[in-house]
């Protein structure tokens, strides 16, 4: 069944791309407008939506005139009015020239996707999030987190400041940086993405800036390098944490000026391009380091975005698997799987060191390989690879203590009491038991090498264990 058809008209465009992408996660197909006339044009180009969105006040035909001329051609057109604005007169003239529903500024997005679904003649088609997803839907989310990054990028789209978007890998710092660029003045121009960990540094020169015929050993044709090909649009650089300290001092230059030349040139080149740019590391610390130049972190950090880990936002896990498992399936020819109660639950308690694109992994092995139409949490265990153990680096935290909040993770699922007690006293009983055994038994030795005294350390034993 066809998505219902939703226009939203609103000239504020972070509130036109936060209500657009609710609607659209909620299975709505949506048009958006900054403004009445284009609305009016496209009605007449291509006939009524389903239902009309439409703010209050705006330059121009205002959303009550808009209204009007709605209602005097397509009378029945459900049209809910929004408005920061909530007086009576405000609402009256809403209603009174046929406005369906009244949405007040600010909003919470759940209750106006709800708002919408009421207001939707009983015949409109239903929404069908599993249909055809596309393949940057994957930047969805309905945790507070998610919510504020999406009124970011609403904001930030139209205007022409450099980004940083920092976060874990597989976070989805490229469909952020893709976001801002489709919702931008720019969208019709290029999006042209480079990964400066993934190119050797002796190419990455050439990759950035283009070179001439004859530049260096192998090079028999001209390149044009990404700054160019990006030329009125957007240029995406991820990992710039790894970028070689000579191109860093290039690229500040580039930034600063808009110009450059080619290796091996001389033909000084102008482009005007939008830098966005992406890295895990923490770019202080390698300023600190001397290992990363501080002019260019304050160019490129005009305004950061922080992308949450998928385990701090663990209530779009359910979200994003339905989403994967529906894209697979299509792409794969499959019947499309649903997830059991129990597969949700183990999902939830799982860490995600690999973020929502470890997830979005799982789900296509899934899609491929569990058996039934419904996933269980046998199928989730049998295809959950576990989280490599890296070496902890000087200031983490240990190892084990991984494996303590996986630990953790499943006891607080299963709702065991007194957990906090149970877990001290294993973890005294532990390491007493190993002092104890490399010590000889000597007790004095053990406490001396647990930093205890050895009244604590014969406390801590038991009665059991004193009298031995």
């Amino acid at each position: 069944m066809a998505e219902a058809r939703i226009w939203v008209v609103d000239d504020d465009h972070a509130v036109r791309f936060v209500l657009a992408a609710a609607l659209r996660e909620a299975g709505f197909a949506v048009t958006a407008f900054a403004e009445a006339g284009a609305a009016l044009a496209a009605l007449a180009r291509e006939g009524a939506p389903a239902l009309l969105v439409t703010d209050v006040r705006m330059p121009g035909s205002d959303g009550l005139a808009l209204l009007e001329a709605v209602k005097a051609r397509h009378p029945q057109l459900p049209v809910i009015v929004m408005s920061a604005h909530t007086d009576v007169a405000s609402t009256a003239g809403a209603f009174r020239g046929g406005a369906s529903e009244f949405l007040s500024k600010p909003f919470d997005l759940d209750a106006a996707v709800a708002l919408v679904r009421r207001a939707l003649p009983a015949a409109a088609p239903a929404p069908a999030p599993a249909e055809a997803p596309r393949e940057d839907d994957a930047l969805i989310g309905q945790t507070p987190a998610m919510q504020a990054l999406f009124r970011a990028i609403g904001r930030l789209a139209q205007a022409p400041l450099a980004v940083l978007i920092t976060g874990e890998t597989g976070t989805g710092k490229e469909l952020v940086a893709r976001a801002l660029h489709r919702e931008s003045p720019r969208a019709a121009r290029p999006f042209i993405a480079l990964n400066t960990a993934a190119i050797p540094a002796e190419l990455l020169e050439s990759e950035l800036f283009g070179h001439e015929a004859g530049a260096f050993t192998g090079a028999h044709k001209r390149l044009v390098g990404r700054f160019e090909q990006a030329d009125g649009g957007t240029l995406f650089l991820d990992e710039i944490g790894d970028m070689p300290a000579a191109l860093q001092t290039r690229l500040l230059r580039v930034l600063a000026e808009g110009e450059f030349f080619r290796v091996g040139g001389r033909e000084l080149i102008r482009v005007d391009v939008r830098v966005i740019a992406a890295t895990h590391q923490p770019l202080e610390a390698l300023v600190a380091q001397g290992r990363f130049r501080a002019d260019l972190l304050h160019r490129l950090d005009v305004v950061r975005l922080p992308l949450p880990p998928l385990r701090e936002r663990r209530e779009d896990v359910p979200l994003l698997a339905a989403r994967f498992l529906a894209q697979a399936a299509q792409r794969l020819q499959l019947p499309p799987k649903r997830l059991a109660a129990d597969a949700l639950a183990r999902l939830a308690a799982h860490p995600w060191p690999g973020n929502v694109r470890e997830l979005e992994n799982l789900c296509w092995r899934l899609a491929a390989l569990a058996t039934g139409e419904e996933i269980t949490a046998a199928d989730i265990a049998a295809h959950l690879r576990p989280a490599p153990a890296a070496a902890p680096a000087e200031g983490d935290r240990p190892d084990w203590t991984a494996a303590l909040a996986q630990w953790a993770d499943a006891q607080l699922q299963a709702g065991v009491p007194d957990l906090h007690a149970q877990a001290r006293a294993a973890l005294d009983a532990v390491l007493l038991e190993r002092a104890l055994a490399q010590s000889g038994g000597q007790r004095g030795e053990a406490a001396a090498r647990l930093g205890l005294g050895r009244n604590t350390l014969t406390r801590k034993l038991g009665p059991s264990r004193r009298r031995r």
